[in-house]
């Protein structure tokens, strides 16, 4: 008989670590009233200490936890009367293959003549989403894990980074006391019925999204049955402002702890390269969401959070701490990856068999050329 799997005690240290150095991170940014302080301090923090040689850990179930809970509070934020300006997204959604192909495109030249990675690396690397599925497809197909996975996370702390403290400093955004976790009611006050509607949202959500293969399971699933559960009018209530906050901790930490355990010089050199494919990621995002903004009339800042290469739970609370409509940005970022984890490969295998009818005798460098 099969015996349990229990946490081993260095594990539980570990995750120990990592929630007391993102907590004092978040109740830092707080204090200083810093946009999404209690994931942006926790992601600083954690980062930080890693790369100052602290193994911090937290495991990939607990960060799936954290994540569903952001997913039914994503989908709490589709109403009915939402319905009546939906149409108004199709021409911002249809400009997102675009947008992806022009970004990617731009990002895998640079990655080529800048970074001289290999044709495999630089194209999973240059993808803008989905991260796990990028660094698995692109390791399968001969690309360098390591670089792909260092390149990605970056990527995601860089705009994470950069995009808050831009409408902070440039746009003079002041968050409210209590940031994000201040628009939520505490645990006390939301009604057992809610809470129980909540959690099978939640629950039920990630098996079933998991259950389909769904890209980003642990957020999409959560967030479309909470959607359901809203515009139904089933409830209207949203996850505790307690729950939110560690949320951001779990998943602020949870960015920081990817450095655990890599050399500095590679993750430095990961971040220097990296730092030049954000401002290029970023520059076409403000172009799309400039002339989308004049065609459509939506907002520009919206647009600009829909668009930004960042991860989908990141930046739909980005857009829930600046106050625009995280159902668009939420919507716009999960279509995002679901054209990244579908076509990116379908894509490449075409690419690859172009350039060796090209160049058959050309052989494909191996990895880390």
């Amino acid at each position: 008989m099969r015996r349990p799997v229990t946490p081993k005690f260095g594990d539980l240290r570990a995750l120990a670590l990592a929630l007391a150095i993102g907590a004092a991170g978040g109740a830092a940014f707080a204090w200083a009233r810093m946009p999404l302080a209690w994931m942006m301090g926790a992601m600083c923090l954690t980062t930080a200490s890693a790369l100052a040689g602290v193994k911090p850990r937290v495991p990939p179930p607990l960060r799936a936890l954290m994540v569903a809970v952001l997913g039914v509070m994503l989908g709490s934020a589709f109403r009915p009367e939402m319905l009546e300006r939906a149409g108004q997204w199709g021409v911002s959604l249809s400009a997102l293959p675009l947008y992806l192909s022009l970004a990617a495109a731009l990002v895998v030249v640079y990655f080529r003549r800048v970074a001289r990675y290999d044709r495999t690396t630089a194209y999973f690397a240059a993808i803008p989403g989905g991260l796990n599925e990028m660094i698995l497809v692109g390791s399968a197909m001969g690309g360098d894990d390591r670089t792909i996975a260092l390149t990605h996370a970056s990527r995601i702390l860089l705009v994470v980074l950069i995009v808050p403290f831009w409408f902070r400093l440039v746009a003079g955004y002041v968050p409210p006391d209590g940031g994000v976790g201040a628009a939520f009611a505490p645990l006390a006050t939301v009604p057992a019925f809610d809470l129980l509607v909540l959690a099978a949202c939640g629950a039920a959500g990630y098996f079933t999204a998991r259950a389909l293969r769904l890209p980003a399971a642990a957020l999409t699933g959560p967030m479309a049955l909470s959607a359901v559960a809203h515009l139904a009018g089933l409830t209207e209530s949203k996850p505790p402002s307690e729950f939110i906050v560690i949320a951001q901790v779990v998943v602020g930490s949870a960015i920081g702890c990817r450095f655990a355990g890599v050399p500095v010089k590679r993750v430095l050199r990961a971040m220097a390269v990296a730092a030049g494919s954000t401002v290029l990621m970023l520059t076409v995002t403000v172009a799309f969401s400039l002339s989308l903004s004049a065609a459509t009339g939506l907002p520009t800042q919206a647009l600009v959070l829909a668009f930004a290469p960042g991860g989908l739970a990141e930046m739909s609370l980005i857009a829930l701490a600046l106050g625009v409509d995280p159902a668009f940005v939420s919507t716009h970022h999960v279509v995002r990856i679901f054209l990244v984890v579908v076509l990116a490969p379908l894509v490449w295998r075409a690419l690859a068999r172009a350039l060796a009818r090209r160049s058959p005798a050309t052989r494909q460098p191996a990895k880390g050329d």
